[in-house]
């Protein structure tokens, strides 16, 4: 029963993301850092939404080089509201830095900043943002997240996973492998992907961080999507557009055009960034 009563009371503080779904034809959103950010792609679509919600950016500075993406939650324009205010915070933070030693402070701090924003500027209104963050010096990758962004590494060929997300099923997961729940109750859990923890919403949790830095190899790529590419496409798509020809831009634009294909009556903001 103590499983069980952890699960209902997580589900009972997680949010199923309702919004105005109008089949728009689907608009795809070319933001190419240009010649300023050569390694990097960066695509985006509205899926069948009628606002983009999503955020996408790449920055690099002395310290090293950072990606954030943001996926903005609420009615109308809160998501974007949300996700804005997001990543001008991350980017404020991050700004001053001239030798970044520890990524992992300048994350925390720079998140629950963005939580308390976001939560002054909402007020009674119901939204937030998921919010996943890379930073790569020349030797080591570092990324957080609050909420549902997919963060990977892809390398010789392979799309490695690195986050795992805060939505219910991991979470059951890993309450499954830590004793708290029977595995039963954790399959249970397992379809439930409903976020337990986002920006802006009260009673905010820790954030995911890796657990110790990625150490980089030659010709690594950081690979971000929102749930607008990763619920259409699969692990294995995904890996086969990464390891096709052209750019990283072009290999952005095919990503976001494989997920316009497919059928799905509701499809999410997507975003994706690979650099």
């Amino acid at each position: 029963m103590e499983g069980i009563g952890l699960i209902s009371l997580l589900a009972a503080a997680s949010f199923a993301g309702a919004g105005v779904v109008r089949l728009y034809p689907a608009l795809i959103e070319h933001l190419c850092q240009g010649t300023a950010e050569p390694d990097a792609g960066i695509c985006q679509t509205t899926g069948n939404k009628e606002v983009q919600a999503d955020l996408a950016r790449v920055v690099s500075t002395n310290a090293g080089r950072l990606a954030v993406l943001a996926d903005g939650i609420g009615k109308k324009n809160t998501g974007q509201v949300c996700a804005q205010i997001a990543m001008d915070t991350i980017l404020d933070q991050y700004e001053p830095y001239q030798v970044l030693n520890n990524p992992n402070y300048l994350f925390k701090t720079a998140f629950y900043e963005a939580n308390r924003r976001i939560q002054a500027t909402l007020g009674e209104r119901w939204g937030g943002v998921s919010l996943g963050v890379a930073f790569m010096n020349q030797t080591h990758l570092y990324y957080a997240l609050a909420g549902n962004i997919r963060i990977a590494l892809f390398r010789h060929g392979e799309l490695i996973p690195l986050s795992k997300g805060q939505t219910l099923d991991v979470l059951a997961e890993e309450a499954w492998k830590e004793g708290k729940i029977s595995r039963q109750e954790a399959v249970w859990s397992m379809e439930e992907h409903r976020m337990w923890n986002y920006l802006g919403m009260n009673g905010f949790h820790e954030i995911e961080l890796c657990s110790r830095p990625i150490q980089l190899k030659p010709k690594d790529t950081v690979f971000m999507a929102t749930s607008g590419i990763f619920e259409e496409l699969s692990w294995s798509e995904m890996e086969d557009i990464l390891a096709g020809p052209g750019s990283l831009q072009e290999r952005a634009d095919a990503m976001i055009c494989a997920a316009e294909r497919k059928e799905s009556v509701q499809k999410e903001n997507g975003s994706v960034i690979i650099f």
